[in-house]
């Protein structure tokens, strides 16, 4: 009988406790961001006029991880100098420092980088800054396996940036056959995140593609925010929705586009994303 009980006590004291746990513990909060380069000739949208609503916008959506496009280096060392609790790493698109980066920024008191690397966009996809299939500018993916502090839990996450013109079509399926092949070979019980400016409205054959696996958080999750679109070319009127959140083993919570400006500046020419992700119920075995 005392066995009984202790046993009940137990399993109450067990559930209580989950039940008191803060929700944001019980779930991934994931943002992408284009963050337009600095380098681009902007006038008023200037990096050095909007760098700080930058840095507000991000620290206001705290998320866990943050996949940007086009970012400069010095643009992710200026965030993570105001973010101090973020660290931030990634390649250059010719495979150095130089160019946009594929930057990947996460909460280092939440979560630690198990592995992490890169690849190209191209028939040979080791080769830093390889381009083909017709791309202008060396296209990649910057990758991870994150751990969370809190319990150990693992997932897989990668960030991307596919061609922008209207003949890259082929380009962005094909980038999008490139990555759905990497991902399929991962450990089936590994849950998957995946972020990116894909510049391709979901209605085309490479969210067809990757939706073959993965699930788009704006489609499926329970609450949205915000206007559909993303790009708005800091005209704060979007047009396209081509910044996506995809995930496998997770739940989509809620997603939201932020429209953040202050007077007519926006910090950036897209609104950013972001997603709460609930983590599966049972603990994933690595």
């Amino acid at each position: 009988m005392l066995a009984t009980r202790w046993i009940i006590s137990t399993l109450v004291f067990a559930v209580l406790a989950l039940r008191a746990m803060p929700l944001t513990a019980q779930q991934l909060r994931i943002m992408t961001f284009n963050v337009r380069t600095g380098i681009a000739n902007d006038g008023a949208n200037d990096w050095n006029h909007r760098r700080d609503i930058m840095v507000r916008t991000i620290r206001a959506q705290h998320p866990d991880v943050l996949g940007t496009q086009e970012l400069n280096k010095f643009q992710g060392d200026y965030i993570v100098g105001k973010l101090p609790q973020y660290l931030w790493f990634g390649i250059g698109r010719r495979g150095d420092e130089g160019d946009e980066h594929m930057g990947v920024f996460y909460r280092a008191d939440r979560l630690r980088v198990i592995d992490s690397g890169s690849y190209w966009l191209s028939d040979t996809p080791d080769k830093p800054g390889s381009i083909t299939w017709g791309n202008f500018y060396p296209r990649m993916v910057t990758w991870a396996v994150f751990e969370r502090k809190a319990d150990g839990r693992r997932f897989y996450y990668c960030n991307t940036h596919f061609p922008y013109r209207d003949q890259d079509e082929l380009a962005r399926t094909r980038s999008a056959e490139e990555i759905l092949a990497r991902l399929s070979a991962s450990p089936a019980n590994l849950p998957i995140v995946m972020t990116g400016d894909f510049n391709s409205a979901p209605d085309r054959p490479d969210h067809a593609v990757l939706t073959s696996l993965l699930d788009d958080a704006w489609i499926n999750a329970q609450s949205r925010s915000g206007p559909e679109q993303t790009f708005h070319n800091f005209s704060g009127v979007p047009d396209r929705r081509i910044d996506w959140i995809l995930s496998r083993g997770f739940h989509a919570i809620m997603a939201s586009t932020i429209t953040t400006s202050e007077g007519s500046r926006y910090p950036s020419d897209h609104f950013p994303v972001v997603v709460a992700l609930a983590w599966p119920a049972t603990p994933k075995q690595h």
